[in-house]
């Protein structure tokens, strides 16, 4: 293939054999929904132009999913880097600066030590990544005079900051934009600001990571969106429809000479004006928008996926699934592949084109890329809690219960009346004719304490004694300390 142009590709059998001839070989795994990945997309045909010797490839993540999971792509936009016919390198995020440095260590046209920051990208790119750079940044429309390269200062970027929170009266920091918000609580925001008739101006966190990372302790806050009002904070999504409910929010924007009016913005999007980003009219047929309520709220936790979670059918969809069993919720899933109604219905419904998607409550909290960000910040479990979804109880949280169900536990088979192996009920005796007071626990009534037990404790037999959440030990040993008359000493220190 030349080098100068980005070819796509159609399927694995066709990458497989671009990367097997050994070349410098690069992959943009993109999503065409997805803003960040239109510029990393710029960013990535200006590279292909400047390294020609290097071969670019781009992959829409979502329409080919068994590329995507073969390079556990779970996050668009995504880079993968092969040399030799292996993968030597990745990056995940929109990141133009690492993107060009990457790439030119791997071509050879700059040295490893040289990184082609955003104010030296010519080395690597040419002078139109800057420009494409500098886009990136300001896709929501701020002023290409407060950006500056992500290289400078920490005062630098205390500047930038205070310039952003500045540059309107009322200023929101989102993923996504107003018109296309890429979460449900930006989505909320929006909504609001439109129902209070103010003007304000916006901020895509998703397409500046030093200004998505530096705002996080410049304004000591955690999540997104986050909203300003004449420069200082008035909090996040919670926070701000507290105080649209309690009419509070009217009331500082007043306090403030702010006038409310027809907002810059537009009218609120139809497909974004109801809950959690739900539209109130859709359009949609009732029976259909009844049937997605229905679905939506079948489970506290609710996944729109491709696949199973046993067998997800895409990247995206197993991402999301490794989340929430990492956070040990219990939830429901539902495969949008075997029904077409509501695989596009629901896209209308949500106002969210891709999937998966997740709902908490009946609320739409986004698909993967947010999950994965939530997750990463503690959002996730913050908002899980706040919705009153516990974890589940691990196996190994339940033996630590059991264990220390009591002083002094017996895990046995049968019952200390009823014992069911005479190993189980010498161990009983032992411990009654020293007039110890103990708790039990039958392992033949439950198979996985039973088989769990052995691993957590790494004693393979029964029965087992603990004392104080450690174990004692088993048959011999317990008959041994009665012997030595250690027994009832040790159980009462």
């Amino acid at each position: 293939m030349k080098g100068g142009s980005v070819k796509n590709v159609n399927s694995k059998a066709e990458l497989e054999n671009e990367v097997a001839e050994g070349n410098s070989v690069i992959v943009h795994f993109w999503a065409g929904w997805c803003e960040a990945s239109k510029h990393m997309d710029q960013v990535f045909t200006h590279l292909s132009t400047d390294l020609p010797h290097a071969v670019f490839l781009r992959v829409e993540a979502e329409e080919q999913p068994e590329i995507s999971e073969a390079y556990s792509v779970s996050a668009v936009p995504y880079f993968v880097f092969f040399k030799g016919g292996k993968v030597v390198d990745t990056l995940e995020g929109a990141d133009p600066s690492s993107l060009a440095n990457k790439v030119s260590k791997l071509a050879g046209s700059v040295s490893p030590n040289e990184p082609a920051a955003p104010a030296s990208l010519g080395l690597a790119a040419g002078a139109t990544i800057l420009e494409t750079v500098k886009e990136l940044a300001s896709s929501n429309g701020t002023s290409s005079a407060i950006l500056q390269s992500s290289t400078g200062s920490a005062d630098d970027l205390d500047k930038k900051l205070e310039q952003l929170v500045h540059s309107h009266p009322v200023m929101l920091f989102m993923k996504g934009t107003p018109e296309e918000p890429k979460c449900g609580f930006s989505q909320k925001v929006v909504d609001i600001l439109k129902k209070e008739k103010i003007k304000f101006g916006s901020f895509d966190i998703l397409s500046d990571q030093e200004v998505r990372e530096g705002l996080k302790k410049f304004s000591n806050w955690p999540t997104y969106p986050q909203l300003y009002c004449k420069g200082e904070l008035v909090g996040g999504c919670d926070i701000a429809i507290a105080m649209h409910e309690s009419g509070e929010l009217k009331g500082v924007f007043t306090d403030h000479g702010i006038e409310t009016g027809d907002t810059t913005e537009g009218k609120p999007n139809e497909a974004g004006a109801g809950k959690g980003g739900i539209s109130e009219s859709t359009g949609l047929s009732s029976s259909l928008t009844s049937r997605l309520e229905t679905v939506i709220n079948s489970s506290p936790v609710m996944l729109f996926m491709k696949g199973k979670p046993e067998e997800p059918k895409c990247g995206f969809s197993r991402k999301a699934v490794e989340i929430l069993k990492q956070e040990q919720v219990e939830f429901k899933s539902f495969d949008i592949l075997n029904d077409d109604e509501v695989r596009q219905g629901l896209k209308v419904y949500s106002n969210w084109s891709s999937f998966p998607q997740l709902y908490i409550k009946g609320e739409l909290i986004g698909g993967s890329d947010i999950m994965l960000e939530m997750q990463k910040s503690g959002e996730l479990k913050k908002v899980l809690a706040e919705k009153g979804v516990k974890a589940q109880e691990t196996l190994q949280d339940r033996l630590k219960k059991l264990i220390n169900s009591s002083p002094v536990t017996l895990f046995m088979k049968g019952t200390p009346d009823a014992p069911r192996c005479g190993f189980s009920s010498k161990v009983v005796n032992a411990l009654r004719e020293e007039g110890v007071s103990f708790g039990s626990f039958d392992i033949l009534s439950d198979d996985e304490v039973r088989q769990g037990l052995k691993t957590f404790s790494k004693w393979p037999t029964y029965p087992q004694l603990y004392y104080k959440g450690e174990l004692v030990g088993g048959c011999d040993i317990v008959l041994e300390m009665k012997n030595s008359g250690e027994l009832k000493s040790t159980l009462s220190e």
